[in-house]
């Protein structure tokens, strides 16, 4: 990446995604002047929640099987419960996030999103951050489990909840500068 040339950000997700962890992450992302790139299963129009109410849909800009991740500098992962449920039953999706972490980019997971990074093993070792009913599950899958409102632990950034996205988006705005 050269100086002229802005970092490029996959935000992944479908239908069940927490309305804040994606439009406002990626509000911070389009500020910071990054080229912001929404992958989904289909691109037929995605359903946010409000916690356990319908919120806003977006429309993706790319199938997940049309991601070509050494395209991208970063990946974003927003939770909600449906959400990253649904995206680790998909093998593109956990393809995606094991090619990133295999060339160390970045990859920011907030809430139960982790639970997709859980899936794609590739929390071994590592220090992270999620919703409170995944923590068992991320022990497990041998992570060291910690509550603060963002964890950053070499190219990965996790937070736990929409309380702390202003910590979550300083954090992924700053990973790609």
């Amino acid at each position: 990446m050269t100086d002229q040339t802005p970092a490029k950000v996959l935000i992944m997700a479908t239908d069940g995604f927490e309305q804040s962890e994606l439009f406002e992450p990626r509000k911070a992302l389009l500020d910071a002047g990054y080229d912001v790139t929404l992958a989904s299963v289909a691109l037929d129009p995605i359903q946010g929640m409000e916690h356990d109410e319908k919120g806003d849909t977006i429309t993706p800009d790319i199938v997940l099987s049309d991601v070509q991740p050494d395209d991208y500098d970063m990946l974003v992962l927003p939770g909600g419960v449906a959400n990253p449920d649904t995206l680790r039953m998909e093998k593109d999706a956990i393809d995606i996030i094991q090619a990133f972490f295999n060339r160390d980019a970045t990859v920011a997971a907030i809430c139960h999103a982790p639970s997709l990074l859980a899936e794609a093993d590739v929390l071994d070792g590592r220090k992270v951050t999620s919703w409170p009913s995944i923590r068992t599950d991320l022990r497990n899958a041998g992570a060291q489990v910690v509550d603060q409102e963002v964890v950053i632990d070499g190219n990965l950034i996790t937070s736990r909840n929409p309380d702390d996205i202003p910590a979550f988006n300083k954090a992924i705005v700053a990973a790609v500068q």
